[in-house]
């Protein structure tokens, strides 16, 4: 004996319930089999519409009962022989007649109680399954109808009625002795009161409708046929990467239905569980796929964590003050009060101070559930012992759910920890004692990326994911993407991580494509896409968006994006700069800034500020970290001026070999900054702030090397002057070697005092042989004393310093 349920998208039209009827003609061979079926999809809340609509007034709910209509005249004639249809036809339009006297009736009223309600909705398991159970006389299957109403009898509450066990299994299983067909069809969802009257099992009732029915014939399986191939790990709507559960515990699958899985209706297991049923659910539409069973054994899976779980729509009610503490029998006039009207606490939390309580109800309650409290406890209230109820709207519970969490130490502390990274405050915290379930009450805005991040700290085999946008798309930028796209098959089979690049902007516009740019076509994209907007309203968006480990590249060298970073790192992203302003702007928005980090516990890299792709800032901050103190720093910062100095010999003007410079990338967009000294000056001040010393810009010593009137006017006029003050440059090299010395610009700290300018380095100098566009710090520390730590390399250009970002954005995970 066997008992099948279909649900709404599996009789949806007559193509899903032909593929049903596979299903059953397949299952049927094994023996007695009864099936339950929902109304055909949608059907459902296409009656509630109409006839809210009814009561309402307006008359539109005509038209949306001739849809119903014609949608099951429509059903019948596509799956019903031309020959054999007439009677089931008359039957149909007979029922949509009743239908639309009933709403007439309410809309003259313009009434709508519980009961008329129930009576409406009833309709459309009554059709889908007298349609269905036609279809399969005419595929010559013995079947036979029966009517849920005469077996499953319930209380008179109306729109979630409760069963009433004994008499429903007497008659359950009195027509299954009556009942000699092999092939039984029964409407789900609907039953009726002693006196007759229509009742409903609540929204998603036919798989609770199946569950009492095989229950109370003690069936050897209930199969619960969907349009999923079992229960999966979270909701495969808003979480990537979710898994099928192949097993689980009927506890397990009871928590997990509770707090939203859509899969099975939370009551359906308790008629199964208690006679040990085994259950499964199944894909309709991919019916030799494994599914998940459900059962009295833990399961062999591995896996901690057996799923992850939401309720939406969710109001905290808060109840506070001194009058409670120590006083007996409080909770209980809270609970008693709620229950007698009629409203379900869904989770509960007390601090232990007895001074608060929070209970968790349906958001559609929160009002009437303050009127009741509030009323309750008014003496108190006008007292001053207690404050008035506190409503919270707009939350969302999640569920963290597995057998085995019991045995395994830590899981709280991961799963707020792993939340508390991505910036999702929890509300209230509930777990019951068997340790099967835990509970946070958050921000419905956060559920999706909440779900997300716990679903990639969870299930080891989950790829994590980072969710990249990045301001500036020039030189770097183009870089940082080529080198995006070339490593990401290496990142996802060898680090287990995905890197997807959510959005881009420029000073003027922006591409955001929330399933991930395809980086082999960004530009066409970027060229046919981008839409007019600025970095701030890129940054709302991208705070809007609120996906999980989002991290945000800044590849330009402006003041509007450097702007950005305290709003986004008080949201929890993630900030990786090459920028310089932010860090080497006033010490207070530097200080700002880590305080930030600090406090959101969210990354704030800027390693290529300094040395593009070298490792100067890191090895600075183990040092500092590490308990050591830097006394000195000597440093030639700047790629480009060590460059120009290198090539620079008066074969060929100053000004051709800047212009070089700058065409080959080394330069800032505006070059004048690398030859004034100031970004030199910005990177030193850098790196003194990152030894733990505040310095500010104006107490950075610069000669200045460039004449007054190259620094006038715009970049064009530079370079132009640049040529007229050739002799300039020439009489400084010719000083320089007379010397037997190169020019080099030098960053030095010491003695509380730092200075950028032009030196003569001597051929015994660390800086002598320093080549290209090579860079070079060297750190004087306690450790250090004579023997400087040195960190030397390639400073500059578009490749190296896209792989400083690029390691730093990786680095976003572990910082």
């Amino acid at each position: 004996m066997q008992v099948l349920k279909f649900g709404g998208s599996s009789v949806k039209d007559a193509v899903n319930i032909k593929q049903t009827v596979s299903v059953i003609r397949e299952r049927a061979q094994r023996g007695t089999t009864w099936v339950v079926v929902s109304a055909l999809g949608g059907v459902t809340d296409d009656l509630l519409r109409a006839s809210e609509l009814a009561s309402a007034g307006d008359e539109q709910y005509r038209q949306s009962l001739q849809q119903i209509e014609t949608r099951h005249l429509e059903t019948v004639r596509q799956l019903i022989p031309l020959t054999e249809q007439s009677a089931l036809l008359s039957e149909v339009k007979s029922r949509c007649n009743e239908l639309l006297d009933i709403c007439q009736g309410i809309f003259l009223l313009g009434e709508l109680s519980l009961r008329t309600r129930d009576r409406i909705v009833s309709y459309g398991e009554w059709l889908s399954s007298r349609i269905l159970t036609r279809f399969l006389q005419t595929e010559g299957f013995d079947a036979a109808w029966a009517d849920s109403r005469e077996l499953i009898l319930t209380n008179d509450r109306f729109g979630h009625a409760q069963v009433l066990f004994e008499e429903t299994n007497q008659r359950i299983q009195a027509y299954r002795s009556g009942n000699r067909s092999p092939l039984a069809v029964f409407p789900g969802f609907i039953a009726s009161t002693l006196e007759g009257v229509t009742t409903t099992l609540g929204r998603g009732g036919s798989d609770y409708t199946a569950a009492i029915l095989a229950a109370a014939v003690h069936a050897d399986v209930l199969e619960i046929w969907t349009d999923v191939s079992g229960m999966m790990t979270a909701d495969p709507r808003l979480v990537h990467g979710v898994q099928q559960i192949p097993e689980i515990s009927y506890e397990e699958a009871m928590e997990l239905s509770h707090f939203g899985a859509k899969v099975i209706y939370p009551p359906t297991i308790q008629p199964v569980q208690a006679k040990g049923i085994p259950t499964w659910v199944k894909n309709t539409f991919a019916p030799h796929d494994p599914g998940t069973l459900i059962h009295a054994g833990k399961g062999s899976s591995p896996q901690t964590i057996r799923g992850l779980s939401s309720m939406n729509q969710i109001a905290l009610l808060s109840l506070e003050g001194g009058g409670m503490v120590g006083i007996p029998g409080f909770s209980g006039r809270l609970f008693t009060s709620l229950a007698q009207a009629s409203i379900n606490v869904i989770l509960i939390t007390q601090s232990s101070s007895e001074y608060s309580i929070c209970v968790a109800v349906d958001s559609n309650l929160a009002s009437k559930a303050k009127e009741v409290l509030d009323r309750q406890f008014s003496p108190e209230i006008q007292a001053g012992m207690l404050q008035p109820v506190q409503v919270e709207l707009g939350l969302s519970i999640l569920a963290i759910v597995g057998d085995q969490m019991k045995n395994h130490t830590g899981i709280s502390g991961r799963m707020f920890s792993a939340l508390g990274r991505n910036g999702v405050n929890i509300r209230a915290i509930a777990q019951g004692s068997s340790e099967r379930n835990i509970s946070t009450v958050i921000a419905a805005s956060d559920v999706a990326k909440a779900l997300n991040v716990l679903h990639e700290s969870f299930f080891a085999d989950d790829l994590r994911e980072i969710n990249l946008f990045i301001a500036g798309v020039g030189n770097v930028g183009a870089r940082l993407l080529a080198q995006l796209e070339q490593q990401a098959t290496f990142l996802e089979k060898q680090l287990r991580l995905r890197v997807r690049v959510v959005g881009l902007c420029s000073s003027k516009k922006a591409l955001i494509q929330t399933n991930g740019i395809d980086l082999a076509q960004w530009r066409t994209y970027w060229e046919s896409q981008a839409e007019s907007m600025s970095i701030q309203a890129f940054s709302e968006r991208m705070i809007d968006l609120n996906l999980r480990n989002t991290v945000f590249a800044d590849v330009t060298a402006s003041a509007d994006v450097a702007n950005t970073y305290a709003g986004l790192l008080a949201k929890s992203i993630a900030v990786v700069a090459c920028n310089k302003i932010a860090a080497s702007g006033p010490y207070a928005v530097y200080a700002n800034l880590q305080h930030l980090a600090k406090e959101f516990r969210v990354p704030f890299l800027f390693e290529t500020n300094v040395g593009a792709g070298l490792p100067i800032i890191s090895t600075l901050n183990d040092l500092i970290r590490s308990g050591d103190q830097v006394h000195e720093i000597q440093a030639v910062l700047s790629g480009t001026l060590n460059f120009v100095f290198n090539h620079y010999d008066t074969s060929k003007p100053f000004a051709e070999v800047v212009r070089q410079a700058q065409a080959e990338g080394y330069t800032e967009p505006d070059p004048r900054l690398d030859l004034s000294g100031t970004d030199v000056m910005r990177k030193i001040n850098i790196l003194v702030r990152e030894a733990g010393i505040p310095l500010e810009m104006d107490a950075i010593a610069n000669p200045g090397f460039m004449p007054a009137r190259c620094m006038e006017g715009d970049v064009d006029s530079f370079y132009r002057t640049m040529l007229e003050e050739e002799a300039h440059f020439a009489a400084l090299y010719r000083e320089a070697a007379s010397r037997g010395a190169k020019l080099k610009f030098v960053a030095q700290f010491k003695d509380g005092k730092a200075s950028v300018g032009l030196q003569h380095i001597d051929p015994s100098h660390d800086f002598y042989h320093l080549y290209g566009k090579d860079n070079i710090v060297l750190f004087y520390t306690t450790r250090y004393p004579q023997q400087p730590l040195v960190v030397k390399g390639a400073g500059a250009g578009a490749e190296v310093t896209a792989s400083g970002v690029f390691a730093d954005i990786l680095r976003t995970l572990t910082a």
